[in-house]
This record gives structure tokens, sequence and C-alpha cells, in this order.
């Protein structure tokens, strides 16, 4: 199961978290299951339940479904999903917030308001002296106490060392009075409610002290030689090392280069070999891992004797690969054993006597490989014993010779040569003894294994467990004052140790808030998930911190996600340098000042964990050697400024570091204090404390959610605090010195600040103030120069020490105040509040009040205003009521073609791209991509700072049209104007909101001018529709033929040329880009096939009648044209167009109310007879069913014409032949057949072009005769028609024919009927080899299929497995036996089906070829100038028709198969729905490449393809 802990999904509580299908479950059957615990249970994190599916339409839709949880309880939450027959597919976490309450009201502390100080307890004293010692975080603005562990500690007095987990420090009883739990519940809940302040503590339990008694009762509890016997051979090492570091304490090594005080390089190298000959040579540590040959040979030998032979062959040579090895489970030295039945099985003797030399070279053989084996783990300790010896003498370079090391002086007992690894509880004794010990485990069970920690260790594994080496190879940074705790992989395993730490857990989680993991990464992640799920069941909302070393954020993720962390610990002194610590305060921003406004529903999308950022860990020593005492105010200022929880050490604000150590007491509150004893605000940095502390939790309650942060010199930083919703910032300037040095100097060059908008205040000017003599006496340790800080609160500029002077200039295209300041030494911070220039702050309230009606969110800052535009006083809803489809086509969408043949363009970003749209669709596919990743660096957003062209394209665009279009116009340069007065670098997030408030209100607006199947269909059927509205627009230079004057409901618009009322309609483009505008927008075929999906599904009948009646008026030698050309170019080359056309009409009479009304329209013929010129709308009108009638008589007497100006002029590529179109019915058949060799009259109609490749003039696909698709198509007619006529709604029953001078009546029944006799026996290629109807049985390579055509002048090209038979599967479902068909389709589904669309030829035809190249001119016959066009790419319109064909016979198979049928669908139109959220043109393509790899020649959104699809929908 794919498992993703290593991604972190964080959310606060309240939030609605939705789980919804990808696109590769949708049409699956999944469940998605949980251990958030459902409500009214309580939560177990071993139990899990499904969640149900919501379906928001009321249909089940597997585009829109989704299970949702309500996030009400924190903790950290599994979820998975199970598809099918896989029980688990994949899973991840949830890590859901707590809330934390302060007061007595109890108000919420917001995590972000968070400011801690960490208390050592030991050295808080008696209990009764807490509060005047806790004061001091009180006064200084803190409302978190982390205290470290209460406990009972052990001898080492280390605040970690606990010697009893459940009893209470008896230090802090005061004389004669017992405290308990109680008295630290009490003071705790009064911190809460009355300081407001909230109380932690840390939890260890990955250890415990050296001098518990508990565990010396239970050694079970322990890692020792008993349970853990691999730790035999490193306590051996651990004891012989000891003995060594006596020795050499007593000077017994001095004479061979090692005495007790090491000093050198020499002393180190002699102690490598002493370690090396005196310690790892005598103790043969390998014997522990190797095998008793002698033992083993004799056992081998004896089992021969006996007659057990497990033997086949001779010795193998992977014997030694073979042999199995036993490991003794008491790990003594030459206890591990062979596996003999392995031994017996490879071993043999070369004959099969079992004479005694037989056995003997037997054994032999099985001694040699014994013995090579035990070399190979002589090797493998040699390998560990070399690891030692550098960590060992690593650890002795640190400790005695390193600058940053302790020096530790000479070698004695209290300072050992290398820290003991194990407990020895027993009196000195030779190390000959303690090996005796070694093996009585009444002694060797209290040989207790020290905890420590690692470096670069696998930090999810435990290091004390089986194969872990850590321990022998001394890698191991132990704390030997600790017992590293071993508890199993369950309670069973060790149930005194699960219960005594859980009822451990249970009392820290009655008293305390939360709790800080000590050691997170060396305990095991089970036990501290099951201890926390304990705390929790007391405390749901238990706040929970960890710091964590592992310099990974995936591994962070890991333990986050398992614990549930509420915040990571990070360190600020840690960072290297101030760069460094810009890029940690980044982290910690929750966005960028500037950002963008997110929709309330979104993506749920990996986050970091929630940070409390401190000024200093207590595990980090380095103010006290390295910083200099002018950092500590500015680095307390840089992590205040941080968007997240911050901490302290108590005695950092005192400059105290020592205390940071946990050593003495702390000193009391005095606000009077003049003593050392004593502190108040004159003490330290504390002044300055408290008022970042305040500011700190000021900007988190206040919504200051925006960070930036620049860095103005070498040491000085600026950060931002901004308000996204009331736009104030406020900005900490700070000079740090974080080297330290002895003398203290800066350069008076100091950088001017510039701030957009209007400093109103110095919220805080301070300055660190050092005294001439240092103080070091007993109450100061640290050598730390006395200061004190000198700050100003709440002043204005003038007022200032640090700023010189404050100027309005130009910047960045932007108004903003430059400051100058007059001397900024290190150690110094100003804080200034900012707001934006009053008229700013007007134009931002105003905007905001309009943007209100896009969202609630805009109501925050939002302001009145005295004189309101009144364009802007009605919802923007009642103007976008006003426009019509056609209107939305030029609001919305309209690509550079479209804009150019209308006298414009799309908007053009220097140095980037131009915009796919002219309208809205083209800003919203960019703004898409860089809102979710505020990318404010984009292109896009660069120009929208720089300048105001964007804003007055989109306006004047629409200006420029006039009318209801006008008004949206007019509304845009209205809300501009707010803009055009804001700073510029809000500009980006508030065009954005504009930008995306009207398009979102449009298409609202649209989908009501649509069809109740869209208004209540999902989401992928709305996406689809807007293809309607993409592909339907009005344009003069695109005009479709003129309708009849006596028509009515036609709109007519003012022609801005001619200035003459002119009929303005929608047309229907191709595709976009490239078949959108001019002669090349419309063409027959495409407009019909795209016409039922785009106009009659969405409910755009009207228009759908215009288009179709406009094709009828160019009906001319029984076709309607291909590619129209404005009517009077048009060319009628198109064998199928006018069947496609016809199809429509069938459809718009069946799906529109009082559609059949169409039949009876007046169609004004364009060219009345083939030879006519011409015609003025008109001219000539007859009513649409004497032009179908025309149609299907042309057709049954024969078309035969060469096209008009056939040559070079109308096609460059067309052999003479090419230009002559031939189509009619066969007689016998009744089928349509037509085209030549020389001439592509279907869709698939490349014409070869290259003259390399010779393929010029000659088509890829003639496919002449008769064409499945158009037999399907004429059939689907002449039934309709026959239908028509007996319901007395279409005057003709037949249609007659000449023939030498006879004329013979055809009836539409007798034509119906042979096409019905004639289809299968014709087309269906028979798994019978002797199926008489076959013609050329040679050329069948396929089975159980139907031909693309019918007598094709090349026979094989019938037989070519195609795309097309699921066309007339659907037009004319009579025609197919069921079984055939489903065989058929399943057939096309394996060989052509592929991600998007489907290959136009079998991939096993010796002519396919997957990608298309139009530009590639080579010697390649079938590829050169895109010949194989439709040999292999895959377009996207036809699986609509195998999709549509599956479900229409899947029906007829019964309801297992079609249920199973409706699934595959759903996940086939996953895809596309995928590639129409993705796809910036939000469109599909016309055709992909092999597997759907992206096709660069492809329009990017086809009509067709979204029309058919839609379709499918449609019928699902």
């Amino acid at each position: 199961m794919e498992r993703l802990e290593q991604t972190l999904f964080r959310l606060e509580q309240g939030f609605e978290l939705q789980f919804r299908l990808g696109p590769t479950l949708q049409g699956k059957e999944v469940q998605v299951y949980t251990n958030y615990p459902a409500k009214g249970h309580k939560f177990d994190r071993q139990k899990f339940h499904p969640l149900d599916w919501v379906y928001p339409n009321g249909q089940d839709d597997d585009c829109d479904k989704y299970c949702r949880l309500d996030l009400m309880v924190s903790g950290s939450y599994q979820y998975y999903f199970s598809c099918g027959d896989k029980e688990k597919v994949s899973g991840g976490y949830i890590v859901v917030d707590p809330v934390l309450r302060v007061g007595a009201s109890n108000d919420i502390l917001p995590l972000d308001c968070i400011s801690s100080q960490k208390y050592f307890a030991k050295c808080l004293g008696p209990l009764d002296k807490w509060l005047n010692k806790i004061r001091v975080a009180k006064e200084t603005g803190y409302n978190m106490i982390h205290f470290t562990p209460l406990q009972k500690l052990g001898v080492s007095g280390t605040c970690h060392s606990i010697t009893d987990q459940l009893e209470l420090n008896p230090d802090f009883s005061p004389d004669g009075k017992p405290c308990a739990w109680r008295d630290i519940g009490d003071l705790v809940e009064m911190l809460r409610k009355e300081w407001n302040m909230v109380c932690i503590t840390d939890m260890v339990y990955n250890h415990t002290a050296v001098d518990s008694e508990w565990i010396h009762l239970h050694p079970e509890c322990g890692y020792n030689l008993v349970n853990a016997p691999y730790l035999k051979p490193a306590w051996l090492l651990d004891r012989a090392l000891w003995h060594l570091s006596c020795e050499v304490a007593d000077g017994k090594y001095t004479e061979q280069g090692v005495p007790a005080l090491i000093q050198d390089e020499q002393h180190i190298s002699a102690l490598h070999c002493v370690l090396w000959q005196q310690v790892f040579s005598r103790l043969r540590l390998w014997e522990f891992l190797q095998v008793s040959v002698d033992v083993a040979v004799e056992q081998f030998r004896q089992l021969l004797q006996a007659g057990n032979l497990g033997v086949r062959s001779r010795p193998s040579p992977e014997c030694k690969k073979q042999l199995k090895m036993v490991q003794d489970p008491q790990h003594r030295r030459f206890g591990n054993t062979v596996d003999m039945n392995s031994a017996l099985d490879i071993f043999i003797p070369h004959s099969n006597s079992m004479s005694p030399s037989a056995i003997q070279d037997c054994c032999n053989c099985f001694r040699k490989k014994l013995e090579e084996l035990n070399l190979e783990l002589y090797e493998e300790m040699n390998l560990h014993s070399e690891q030692a010896t550098n960590c060992i003498v690593a650890s002795v370079i640190y400790e005695r010779l390193a600058e940053e090391g302790p020096k530790l002086g000479p070698v004695t007992r209290r300072y050992p040569l290398c820290p003991r690894y194990f407990t020895f509880p027993f009196e000195e004794m030779t190390i000959d003894e303690e090996i005796e010990l070694m093996e009585r485990r009444e002694k060797a069970c209290y040989f207790f294994a020290h905890d420590g920690f690692l470096k670069g260790n696998d930090l999810l594994r435990d290091f004390a467990e089986p194969g872990s080496e850590v321990y022998l190879r001394r890698e191991l940074v132990c704390q030997d004052s600790t017992i590293k705790l071993r508890y199993g992989e369950k309670p069973e395993d060790c149930p005194y140790l699960w219960t005594h730490m859980k009822a451990y857990t249970e009392i820290t989680a009655k008293v305390f808030s939360g709790i800080f993991l000590v050691n997170c990464l060396s305990t095991p992640l089970h036990v501290t998930e099951a201890m926390l799920a304990a705390a929790r069941a007391i405390k749901p909302n238990l706040y929970v911190m960890a710091e964590l070393f592992t310099s990974s954020q995936l591994i962070d993720n890991v333990f986050v996600n398992r614990l549930g962390i509420t915040s990571l610990m990070r360190d600020a002194v840690g960072a290297a340098d101030s760069q460094e610590e810009g890029r940690w305060l980044s982290w910690f921003g929750r966005e960028p000042v500037g950002a963008f406004f997110q929709p309330s529903l979104q993506p749920l999308v990996p986050a970091v964990a929630h940070t409390m950022f401190v000024d200093i860990s207590p595990n980090n020593h380095r103010p006290t050697q390295e910083f200099s005492v002018y950092d500590f105010l500015p680095n307390s200022t840089l992590v205040s400024m941080a968007c997240c929880a911050t901490g302290s050490t108590r005695g950092y604000d005192e400059l105290l570091p020592y205390q940071v150590l946990e050593d003495h007491l702390y000193t009391s509150w005095n606000s009077d204090a003049k003593t050392n004893d004593q502190v108040n605000l004159q003490t330290g940095i504390l002044a300055g404390k408290l008022a970042l502390n305040r500011l700190h939790q000021e900007l988190a309650a206040g919504g200051f959610t925006q960070v930036y942060m620049e860095q103005l010199g070498e040491e000085m930083i600026a950060v931002t605090r901004h308000c996204p919703s009331n736009h104030q910032s406020v900005v900490a300037v700070l000079q740090r010195l974080v080297k330290n040095s002895e003398r203290h100097h800066y350069t008076n060059d100091v950088p001017p600040m510039f701030i957009p908008g209007q400093v109103k205040e110095v919220v805080l000017e301070a300055l660190t103030i050092v005294s001439n003599t240092n103080r070091k006496d007993d109450k100061n340790k640290s050598g730390l120069p006395v200061c004190t800080v000198e700050i100003k609160e709440h002043i204005q500029l003038k007022d200032s020490k640090l700023v010189k002077r404050i100027d309005m200039v130009t910047k960045d295209n932007s108004v903003v105040q430059e400051i100058v300041f007059e001397k900024f030494p290190s150690g110094c911070i100003i804080i200034f509040r900012v707001t934006p220039e009053p008229r700013s702050q007007e134009q931002l309230g105003a905007l905001r009040r309009h943007l209100v009606q896009f969202s609630s969110q805009y109501q925050t800052g939002s302001l009145a205003e005295h004189s309101t535009p009144s364009i802007l006083t009605k919802p923007l809803m009642i103007i976008m009521s006003r426009l019509t489809l056609a209107d939305m086509n030029m609001l919305l969408y309209r690509c550079d073609a479209e804009e150019r043949a209308d006298g414009g363009g799309c908007y053009n970003i220097p140095s980037w791209l131009p915009l796919n749209y002219g309208g809205l669709q083209g800003m919203m596919s960019v703004m898409a991509e860089i809102r979710p990743k505020n990318d404010l660096g984009h292109l896009f957003c660069d120009n929208l700072r720089q300048g105001d062209w964007m804003m007055d394209y989109v306006s004047k665009r629409l200006l420029a049209k006039g009318g209801a279009l006008g008004e949206v116009g007019q509304w845009f340069q209205a809300m501009f104007s707010y803009l055009r007065h804001i700073p510029r670098y809000l500009v980006p997030c508030y065009f954005d909101a504009i930008i995306q408030g009207v398009y979102i209100t449009a298409l609202e607006a649209v989908f009501k001018h649509m069809s109740s199947f869209v208004q209540n269909g999902s989401s992928l059927v709305k996406q689809l529709a807007l293809g309607s509205v993409q592909m339907c627009g009005v344009g003069y230079s695109w005009a479709l033929p003129a309708l009849s004057p006596h028509l009515k409901d036609v709109t007519y618009c003012l022609d801005e040329v001619t200035n003459q009322q002119e009929q303005c309609f929608v047309s229907l483009a191709a595709g976009l880009p490239h078949f959108c505008a001019g002669l090349f927008r419309c063409w027959g075929r495409d407009t019909f096939i795209s016409l039922r999906g785009l106009l009659l599904l969405t409910g755009r009948h009207l228009e759908a009648r215009n288009i179709i009646l406009a094709f009828a008026g160019t009906l001319r030698y029984g076709l309607i044209p291909n590619l129209l050309g404005e009517g009077g170019s048009a060319r009628y080359n198109s064998r199928d167009a006018v069947w496609w056309w016809l199809q429509c009409i069938q459809e718009y009479c069946t799906m529109v109310p009082s559609g059949l009304s169409i039949l009876e329209c007046p169609v004004s013929r364009m060219y009345p007879n083939d030879m006519s010129e011409p015609q003025f709308g008109g001219a000539s009108d007859q009513p649409l069913y004497d032009v179908i009638q025309e149609s299907m008589q042309r057709h049954m007497q024969g078309i035969r014409f060469r096209e008009t100006i056939a040559g070079l002029q109308l096609d460059c590529n067309m052999t003479e032949e090419g230009f002559n179109v031939e189509a009619g019915v066969d007689q016998t058949t009744g089928f349509i057949y037509g085209g030549n060799r020389f001439n592509c009259g279907t869709w698939m109609d490349k014409m070869g072009e290259s003259e390399k490749a010779h393929n010029k003039g000659i088509p890829a696909t003639p496919r002449d005769g008769s064409a499945v698709e158009i037999v399907g198509l004429c059939k689907s007619t002449v039934r309709w028609l026959v239908k028509l006529h007996n319901s007395g709604h279409f005057p003709y029953a037949a249609v007659s024919i000449c023939r030498e001078g006879q004329t013979y009546s055809v009836s539409y029944v007798e034509w119906d009927r042979k096409i019905q006799e004639n289809f299968e026996k014709k087309f269906y290629i028979s798994h019978d080899s002797q199926d008489s109807e076959e013609k050329h049985p040679e050329l069948v390579h396929k089975r159980g299929i139907y031909k693309d055509s019918f007598g094709a002048s090349s026979p094989w090209c019938d037989y070519q497995l195609r795309p097309n038979f699921p066309i007339a599967m659907i037009v004319a479902p009579e025609l197919f036996t069921v079984e055939k068909a489903w065989e058929a389709l399943s057939v096309a589904e394996r060989k052509l089906l592929g991600p998007l669309g489907m290959k136009t030829l079998d991939p096993d035809d010796m002519v396919y070829c997957g990608v298309y190249d139009k530009n590639m001119d080579n010697d390649n016959f079938n590829q050169a100038k895109g010949f194989n066009y439709h040999q292999g790419p895959e377009w996207l319109w036809p699986v609509s028709y195998l999709l549509r064909a599956r479900l229409y016979f899947a029906k007829k198979m019964g309801k297992e198969t079609y249920e199973k049928t409706v699934n595959l669908v759903k996940s086939i139109l996953s895809h596309h729905a995928v590639q129409l959220e993705r796809s910036p043109w939000k469109g599909l393509p016309g055709l992909t490449n092999e597997n759907g790899q992206y096709c660069p020649f492809s329009c990017e959104s086809q009509a067709s393809s979204i029309a058919t699809i839609l379709e499918v929908l449609y019928d699902v």
C-alpha cells in the first residue's frame, strides 16, 4: 500500500475536509476509511470506519462526489481507501491542530500568538517561591510556560534524568509541607485563568535515570544482556575500555605514549595503536559471530555415517550462499551453528558409496566452506572494530583537544577516556571476573545499556534493536546518567513498563495543557503514538511540541504525522548567518506580502509543520562562546516577527545564558529591584522583550499573516508583517552583530529604507547600550558585558534617534516613503507601523466593499465611500443577466485569430507570451497557475505592477462593443479606477480578485441560459458546456450565409462597415486556434458533428436552428459544403457532411420542443440549382423538407461533378482526378458510395503534400466505396424519414431515379430494408473462414469486427480496423447483432483506445504511425508532411461513439454488464476531465500523438472533441 507518511496535511479545527476521486479512481468501486472518531465515539487508533459518499447534484457522478470529515477533534488521524478487490490502495495522515484556551472566559489562544518561555524546574526551588519567579515571564509578555520535568530526578541532577516518573520532585516541597501533583495542577490552572498563561512540560519516554529503583525491580524494562544478548560483544568492549581508561589514569600506558593528560597528535596516534593491539586483538570479538568448525564437522560426519543423506548432486559452486547459518540465541563465542539440512543438501560424496574416504572428502569440503565463512565473519567484525576505534579516538579529540569541546583534562575515573555505554552496578573487579558475570543471568540482567542519540542514523529505527551495531561500533553520543528503555512491539512485550509510562502520561495530561517530547527521535514511534493517545483521551486539545534534528522535512513529516505534533521547535541561533535565518523566516510566514486571495474551497496541499521559533534552544550553547551581546535584542526581534509561535529560555532575556544551561536558582521579579538577586524591566533586554512579545501577539491576533524578508546590508535586515484585510504593515529593521568581537564597531554607511505607505508611528525603537566595564562575579557567570536596553515605544518619527529624515519619492511606479537613518549601530532595532496613505486606504476600503458580492472574506476592511460610480451601485449579476451567450463568447473567450479578425488581438505580456484569449479566460488560465503558489514574481504580476495596460485592455475591449458588453466594460473601468490609486504591490492580488469574481459571476449567468441537463449536471458537464460559449460567436468576417427574411426570431445588428442592419447569429468554430476565423472557421462536417453536443444538449435551440437552416441554404449538387468559406467560396468535396447535417436535423426534431416545426421553416437557397450564381437572402425560399428531399433524391440519382475552379488555385496538392466528386446509392444494397482513389471525401481527409516522399496528390485515406459511418448515417436518415412520412410530417414517401429515359421510384421503406438486409452481410468479418459473403478472405487479418468500408478501389482498405464503425452503431444500432457488436467494440477498445482519443488505425497495420508532424519532410512516404494524420494519431471525437455504443449494447447484455460499462466509461472520461482542467485553453484537443502524448499541431480546443464527450455524459 502506498503510504503518504512523508506528506503533511495540517488543518485547524472547524474545517471541512473532503475526499474526492482522482482521475485514476473514477469509475471504480472506491471506499474511504478513517480512524477519525465517528460522532459519539471515542478515538481508537486501530478502529477504522467507512465514510459515506455525498452527491452534491443528486446524481451518481464520480467527478463531484466526495466524502467529508468535519474536523472538530485535534490529533493525528489516518485515512486509507480501498479500490475494488484491493483492500488498501493508498493512505495518509491528517493532523488537526488543538485549540488552547486561557482566561476566566476560556478565550482562544491562537497557535501563532504563543510566546513561550522555558523554565528548568529544578531552578525554581520550593513551590511557594514559584510565582515570583514565573512572574518574570508574565511581566515580559510571555503567555506560555514550558517546564522541564517536575518529577524526581536522578543522582546526576540533569533535568531529563528522571528517577521516578510518578513522583514529584521533593525539592519542590516547602519545609514541613509535602507538595503533590494536585498543588501543581492548582498552580497551572491559576496561571491559565488569572495570568492567561498555558503551561506545558517535558515528557521523557526513551530513558530513565540509572538510579531508578523501579527498573532494578523490573530489569526487563531496559536493554540488558539477558533480554538483549546480542549486545554482549558491545558490553565486553565497553568493560575493556573502562579498564583501559583506569590504567591510563594510573599512568600504566605513559611509556607507550598514552599519558593521563592527552595533549597532542602523538598521544592520539599512540592511543590508536593501544586500542587496536591491547583491546580489540585481545577481546577476539569475532568469535561471537563464528561457528565452531570442529564441532560442526563432527556433527556433519555423524549424520553422514547414520545415512541421513539429503543429496542430489556434486557440491554446488554456490554452496556458500546456500549454507544457512543458525544464530545462537545466547550469542556465545562460537555459539552459532549451521543448518545441517542445508549442509547435507550441498556437501555430498563424489560417488554413491558411503566409504569412509568418501565421507571424509565430504567433511573436508564442508570444513573448507566453514573456514571461508568464518573468515568473512572475522573481516566483518574487523570493520566494526575499525569504526569503533575511529569513534573512540574522535571522542577523545573532541573532549580533550578541540577548541569547541569541554577540554576535560587528564583521564580519571570521573572523566574516563570515553563514556561508558553500559551500567555496572558491582564493585570493581578484573575483566575476567566480569566476563564470568556476563553468563550469569541473575547478574547480567542488571547490565543496562545507556541511552543517547545518533547523527546520520536511520532515524526511524531503534538503535538498540537486534541488527543494529551502534553500541559495538561506539557510534552513540551516550548519556551515561540514563538507561534506555525497552518497550518491545506491544504492551504484552513489557507490561510493567507500558503501564508505568501510561500512568506517567496520564498524570501529566491531567495537569498540563501540552507536552514537549524530549528525545523524540530516540523513542520508538509506536510507543509515543500509544502514549499520546492516552494523553489525548484525557485532554483532547493537547498541545504537542518536539525538536527534531533530522535536517529533512520529509522525515520531520513522518514524526509530525504519526504523533500529531502541533509545533516543531526551530532554533534561530542554529542558523549559519542572517541570510539563512531569512530563509527560515520565509518558511514561518504563512504567505508573502501581496498574496492572492484564495477561494474558500481549495485543494488540500502539503503543508510545513507549524513552528515554534526560539531565539535560543537549551541544546545550543553558542551565545556564551560565539555570539555578541549586541545580537541578543536583534535576534529576539527577528524571532518575534515570525508568523508562528515563538519562544525563549529563562536567562536569555536577562543576558545570563548560564541559566539556559540549567544552573543556579532563578531570581524573582521585583519592579523596584536594585540588586542582582531580583529582576525587573531594567534587567538585560527584558523591556525590549516585553514590547516584542506584545507586538508578536498583536500581529498574530490581528491577522498579519503575510511576511516579507529583505536583506538591506550585510547584517541589516528588514522584516515586514502585513495584514491582507486592512493592509496595515509592521516593519522591523534590525542591525545584527552575529560574531562576537572585542571591539564593537559599525559603518556609518547605512542604506535607506523604502516603505510603501505612510509611517504612522515608531512602535519600538531600542538600542543596546554596553558599559565600559565587564561584570563577572558569583551572581553573573556569563562573562558578557554589562548592558542595558534603551527603548522608546509609540513615538513619532521626529522623535527618533535613528531616523534622520523621511521623504516621499517615486520607486517602482509607486509613491513610497524613503527613510534615511541618522545612525544604525549593531544591537539596535526600529519597528514602524505603516498604513496605506489616506487615499489608498479609502480606495482599498471601497474596492473591498464592492468585492463583498463575490466573497464575504472582503467584508473585513471594507469601507463605504462618499460617491460611488453609478455602474457599481447594482450587483454585477444584474448586468451579467443582460448578456447573451454570444456576448459571453466575447467576454470570456476569443483567441488571437478571432480578435485580429475583429481588429484587435490578445493581450501580449512583453518578454513572455500573449494570452490565449482576449476574454477573461486568457487571464484566468494564467492566474490559476500563479494563485495557488502565490508566484508574485511571475511576469504576469510584474506587468500588472509596472502599469495599467492590462486593466485598460480589459475595459476598453468591452467598451468598444457597446450594449450589455459595454456595461460590463464600464463596470471594469470603475473597479480598475480603484487599483490605480493603491500601492502597486497590491495590484496583482486585487486584479485577480476582480477578474475571478467577474469570471465566476459570468459562469453562473451562462449556466442560467442553458438546459437543465447542464444546470443540474456535474462539474465536468458544466466545463464541457462552456465549450458551447467558447466555440460559438458572432463575427462579421465569418458570418454564415443569410437566412430567409421570412424566418422568425432572427437577430439583427448594425454592421459597423456598411452601417446597415445585418443578420447576426452565431457560427460554430471547428477548433482553436487554427480553425476559428475567416474562411477556415466554418466546416460543414465539424459543425454538425458538434452541433448536438454544443447546442442541442446545452439548450441553445434557436442557434442550432439558424445554423441548420444557413447550411441548408448552401445545398448544391445534393451536398452541403465541407469548408463553408462564407458560402461563396464553399468546397463541395465532402461526401459525409450532408449526412451529419441530416442527422442533426433529426436530432433537432427529436430533442427540441416542437422541433418538427423546423421542417417547414423557409430556407433561403444560395444556389437554386447547380449552375446558379450565389443568390441574396430571400431570393429563392423553400421549406426545409424540400431541401432534405432534394439531397436524398440527388444521392439516389447519383452525384457526379467537377469542383468549380478546379486546379492549383483551389488546391495546390490535389491531382486533376481528385477534383471529380462522385456519390450515389448502390441499388442492390442501398449503401451510399462514392469517391475515388485520388480524393478523400470523409473526415479522414489528409492529402499528401510531399514531393520528396512522392506522396503529393495522393490521399492517405481515400475511403472510397461505402464508408461504414456514412452507411450508418444514411440508414438513420432513411429510417427517420419513413417515420416522419407515416406521421404526416414529411410529404415524401420515396425518391425517384431516371435511367435511360425511364423513371423509377424507390420508397424510403425499400431503401431502409435494403440497407438492413445487407449491412452485416457485407460489413461484418465473420470468424467463419469459409463465409461465402467474404470476397477477399486473404486480406482478413482480424475477425469479429466490422469493415471500415465496402467496395474500396483498394480492397485491403476495407479490412483495416479503424474507429468508424461505432458511429454507425450509435446512429443506426438496428443494423447490428448485439453479440457481434459487443465483440467488435471489445476489439476496438483493446486495440485503438488511448488515454484521450482513439487510434485512427490498427497499430498492427504495416502503415501505422502514431506521431503526427506536418512539418517533417523526408523520403518516408507514409509520414512525410503529416501523411499519417489519420493513420495512427489518436483523435478524440471518435472515443465518444465507442463509449456510447458500449453503453447502448451493454444495456442489452444485462444489468451487471451495464454497470461495469458505466464504471468503465467514467474511468475513461476522468482523463478528459483532467485534460480539461489542466488545459490553459479550457478545452479538449482534436488529437494526440500515440499514447496520449501532446501533439503540437493539433487544435488546443476542438469543437467536436468537447461536443461528443458531452454527449457521452448525456447518455450516462
